[in-house]
């Protein structure tokens, strides 16, 4: 069972419609987000939430993106939550715009959000849903990922991808770590097939 869900983000109203922070408008578009009483400690906002499997914690961490793994990882500490048990979500390079999936561990793909978890939680072990952003045709990666997302993107994002997302996580919350792989493989063959 995942029992802490970390939305990785920077914090700031600048960074709000960021691609870096594909996690947080996710979050935000929810049907459940509203529902969520949230709550500041653990070096950000953090919210309880109970599913048919038990309890389990969102967590947004405003320490910025490159220090994420200290807010998950007091969360986790104080709750007794392994690795293996977080689910990060987060923006994806490797990821063409339109894409979405799940994946258990893995690399790091130079994203220091990730890096960040790593680090602080001693392993790279959580699973991760990963919202493609794609690459840049230019060499300021830095400049791309916290640049906004286009009006036709997050059209995109509002009207297709999240919902499609939404569903599959709520499956995951309800079936289990299982069942969260299960769907990824299924996500990632459909990806090999289509686009957006």
């Amino acid at each position: 069972m995942i029992k802490i869900y970390a939305f990785l983000g920077n914090h700031g109203r600048e960074y709000a419609q960021n691609r870096h922070n594909v996690a947080w408008q996710f979050l935000e578009q929810l049907s459940i987000y509203s529902d969520l009483r949230w709550h500041r400690g653990f070096k950000g906002r953090w919210a309880q939430h109970d599913n048919s499997l038990g309890r389990s914690y969102f967590i947004c961490p405003e320490t910025y993106m490159n220090l994420s793994g200290n807010s998950v990882a007091e969360l986790a500490s104080f709750y007794k939550v392994q690795p293996e048990e977080i689910l990060a979500v987060h923006d994806e390079l490797e990821l063409g715009f339109g894409f979405f999936g799940f994946k258990a561990g893995g690399g790091l793909g130079g994203h220091n959000g990730l890096r960040s978890l790593k680090e602080r939680l001693g392993s790279a072990g959580y699973m991760r849903l990963r919202f493609g952003i794609g690459r840049p045709d230019h060499d300021d990666v830095s400049g791309y990922v916290l640049s906004d997302f286009s009006r036709e993107e997050k059209q995109l994002l509002q009207g297709a991808i999240f919902p499609q997302a939404e569903k599959a996580l709520y499956n995951c919350m309800e079936k289990g770590i299982d069942e969260l792989l299960l769907t990824a493989r299924k996500i990632n063959a459909l990806s090999a097939q289509n686009s957006f």
